[in-house]
């Protein structure tokens, strides 16, 4: 009976900080992480402050449960996704249903690019960013060798790098464009991938 409690204590627990990261997520794409505050979380998540410190003691740590929960959800993603791709699906279509994924992973959160690409977050964000790039640049190139047996490792991981590179490069700028230019510019990284790993 004992552990029951327990096991409910403890689910109850990780549900609170979920809800917490989700409430931080909102207002970091509201505002940004500089200006974001643990009072301005707290209220988002209809929590006091107190109730809040039970679980991040400042927004540092809130901070750090975003990025293990990112890090982690992208990693288990890419690596199940990639590795369901076979060579039979056509370059093209692998191209574009992998970005569109991508922008769409953009759309359900958006704390997501304000943190991994946003200056102000310091060393501790751009060390983890570099682990979840060099994770899926390795998962992209044993895709790559999955499609092409006779590929290198060691060119399949440089394309996987350019390739996560420059999605990197141009998903910050398709998400801070109006819909109808953000468009156009994933269309073009989808060109611009397929002539390069065509």
């Amino acid at each position: 009976m004992a552990e029951q409690r327990t096991v409910r204590r403890q689910a109850r627990g990780l549900r609170r900080m979920a809800e917490i990261l989700d409430a931080a997520e909102l207002v970091i794409a509201e505002s940004g992480y500089p200006e974001m505050t643990t009072n301005q979380v707290a209220a988002r998540a209809g929590l006091s402050p107190g109730s809040l410190y039970q679980f991040f003691r400042n927004k540092e740590e809130i901070l750090d449960g975003l990025v293990a929960r990112y890090t982690d959800e992208r990693e288990e993603f890419w690596a199940a996704r990639l590795a369901a791709v076979t060579p039979d699906v056509p370059l093209e279509d692998l191209i574009g249903a992998l970005v569109d994924e991508s922008v769409e992973f953009k759309t359900r959160a958006p704390a997501y690019w304000a943190l991994l690409y946003g200056s102000a977050t310091g060393d501790r964000l751009a060390t983890a960013a570099a682990r979840l790039h060099e994770a899926i640049a390795a998962q992209v190139a044993g895709m790559l060798r999955r499609r092409s047996p006779e590929l290198d490792r060691a060119r399949a991981l440089t394309l996987a790098t350019m390739t996560v590179a420059m999605v990197k490069a141009v998903m910050p700028m398709a998400s801070a464009a109006p819909p109808e230019r953000a468009a156009e510019l994933v269309a073009e990284l989808k060109t611009m991938l397929l002539r390069y790993l065509g």
